[in-house]
Order: C-alpha cells, then structure tokens, then sequence
C-alpha cells in the first residue's frame, strides 16, 4: 500500500465531504504510521464529520499525549465532548485551546459551552 497515495485519497473524500469514505482510508495508514499526527487528525476529524465521537475522542486523546501544547486538538475534543453531551468534560480542553491560541472559533466555543454550563447548574445534570 502507498501511504502518501492513500493519505491524498483519503484527503480529497474527506475534502469532497465524504468523512466516511475519508476514515476507512486513513484507518489503516494510522495503524501503519501511529506517531504521524496529521494523518491521526484528519482521521478525528473525520470521525467527528461522521458524528463517531468514541473514534473521533480516542484519535484526539491520543494526539494530545504526544503533544500537550495541541491546541487544535484540544479544541476538537472540547467540540468532541460538547457534541455528545459531556459539557463538563469538553470545558477544560476548550479553555486550554483558548488559552492557547486566539482563535474566533475557540472563543466562541468556549463562551457556548459555559453558557450552557450555567444555564443548567442547579438542574442535577451530569454534565
């Protein structure tokens, strides 16, 4: 298998808006290559396109146990997090991507998931 040709396969599904399509490719090059973090992130976001959190998570942990200082990564896990639900969870990776990197995206994620945070405090929620 070429795992360049692969990777630029599995970039133009992802890129066409086929998430599916794009993470059976990069599946096995992530197998393949374990510690090479941008085909480990398209692979999240993939899987996050394709609303399969658990895989998009696991890909997203993994990357910032290589490299705390992620913040994209940390903001996607955030978002990752937030999108299933675990608002408690996605806060503090959202504040450390904020923290990080002024990034418009990451501001208004952040102020979206405290808000819904306090919205919801005095409900017994789990979140």
């Amino acid at each position: 298998m070429d795992l360049l040709e692969e990777y630029r396969r599995a970039t133009f599904f992802f890129e066409s808006g086929d998430p599916l399509g794009a993470a059976r490719l990069l599946e096995p090059i992530v197998e393949a290559e374990p510690h090479n973090a941008a085909v480990r992130q398209l692979l999240a976001r993939a899987y996050f396109n394709s609303a399969q959190l658990g895989g998009a998570e696991a890909q997203l942990r993994a990357l910032i146990e290589h490299d705390p200082s992620d913040h994209y990564a940390h903001h996607v896990l955030g978002r990752t997090l937030e999108r299933a639900g675990r608002f408690r969870e996605a806060l503090p990776h959202l504040r450390l991507a904020a923290a990080m990197k002024n990034h418009g995206d990451y501001t208004e994620a952040l102020r979206r998931v405290e808000t819904w945070l306090g919205k919801n405090e005095g409900r017994g929620s789990q979140t």
